[in-house]
């Protein structure tokens, strides 16, 4: 006799990894589900929209293992749907009055816009303090005991 085995496609999956800071305090959805937001940061600096968020299952968030960051499995297939609130106006108070609105992106999308931060030109802190020097060649900086005076 053969043994039949039962063969399941495995899915694959994406691997996203992400702040500590931008996860939300677990809440119950309406399902009885236990879920957590994640919030996007906007991938340019100087975009000042408010920023987009996910709600994924608790389960599926997990600590990293120095303790600093936060990663999740997703499958690489699928779409999660963003949201962000958006001001429409304000009411007679003066209050602004928010929407909200909503898209979905393929996972492939999400996780570049999880892991933005990894594509930011970065400057050393070396490179930082030799900026001023190079502008203010010609200008003597009063030193720090003249200054308290």
């Amino acid at each position: 006799m053969e043994a039949t085995e039962k063969t399941t496609p495995k899915r694959e999956e994406l691997i996203i990894k992400f702040g500590k800071g931008l996860v939300g305090k677990p809440f119950m959805a309406k399902t009885g589900k236990e879920c957590v937001g994640i919030k996007i940061p906007n991938a340019d600096p100087a975009d000042k929209t408010p920023w987009e968020s996910i709600v994924v299952g608790a389960n599926r968030v997990h600590e990293d293992k120095f303790g600093k960051g936060m990663w999740m499995k997703i499958p690489a297939d699928g779409q999660t749907k963003v949201s962000r609130s958006v001001i429409t106006g304000q009411d007679e108070n003066g209050k602004n009055i928010f929407a909200k609105t909503s898209r979905m992106v393929s996972n492939h999308d999400l996780k570049a816009m999880m892991e933005s931060y990894k594509t930011r030109e970065k400057t050393s802190v070396r490179d930082a303090l030799a900026q001023p020097a190079l502008h203010g060649a010609g200008e003597r900086k009063a030193p720090v005991a003249d200054m308290q005076r």
